[in-house]
């Protein structure tokens, strides 16, 4: 399969080594200035940054190249790539995170929220922890590890680095060198805590998990989720 990398910093590199060790070939390594053809990749992956992703992805759809994105930041946009991948009969697979693990702990993260959904006496409040060089906070896998409590419990909405309130969840962005992701749910009561957590120790299984998207993506027409990749229901 011959992979265009669209942004080619840390992670990019990380992906190249996976995707050369799967018997791909990676035919573009876009950083951000150079011209490409988009219409020599048979997939394409975009981990770039927020100005230029929707660009990158946009580009992908109207050239009929399957895209997989991992970049956060652009989601306010998000919907007009689904109506342009509908219109084109594209294919593109978006997540904050494409972690197996991470995957696994959002799943868990909702089911734990439908259990405590009725026990109002546990504040709930989240904590993430990533590299300095990371540019959004909170990062994309707080945000949807917060959606996915609010969709199961009376929570309406998540505030970053605020104090506990009834309606909302605190999140607390910490940004410390070389730490590629830390995330922990916390709820807490009076007399006891609940904390799930999932810490990366380093970025190959967020390098894996976009390359195993990237191969379930080919040759297929829509919008999918990694649930769809791994088939987690």
């Amino acid at each position: 399969m011959k992979i265009a990398l669209l942004g080619y910093g840390r992670m990019g590199k990380e992906i190249e080594k996976i995707a050369l060790q799967r018997g791909h070939e990676v035919v573009i390594k876009y950083s951000g200035e150079e011209d490409y053809n988009i219409k020599l990749a048979d997939v394409a992956i975009d981990f770039s940054i927020p100005d230029v992703a929707f660009t990158n992805i946009s580009n992908c759809i109207n050239n009929t190249v399957p895209v997989v994105s991992g970049t956060t930041g652009w989601l306010d946009k998000y919907e007009d790539i689904v109506n342009l991948c509908d219109e084109k009969k594209g294919a593109f697979i978006y997540a904050s995170n494409f972690s197996l693990g991470v995957n696994i702990f959002f799943e868990l993260n909702k089911q734990l929220a439908k259990m405590m959904s009725s026990l109002e006496q546990y504040n709930i409040t989240m904590e993430e922890i990533h590299h300095t060089k990371k540019l959004d906070a909170p990062s994309g896998t707080a945000i949807t590890l917060a959606e996915g409590i609010i969709e199961n419990t009376h929570k309406t909405s998540w505030e970053l680095d605020k104090q506990v309130s009834e309606n909302s969840i605190p999140i607390k962005a910490i940004r410390t060198p070389e730490v590629p992701g830390t995330h922990t749910v916390t709820y807490k009561s009076e007399v006891d805590s609940i904390d799930i957590k999932h810490t990366a120790h380093n970025r190959q299984g967020f390098a894996l998990g976009a390359v195993v998207a990237a191969e379930w993506l080919a040759n297929k027409t829509g919008v999918y989720t990694m649930n769809d990749v791994l088939n987690l229901g």
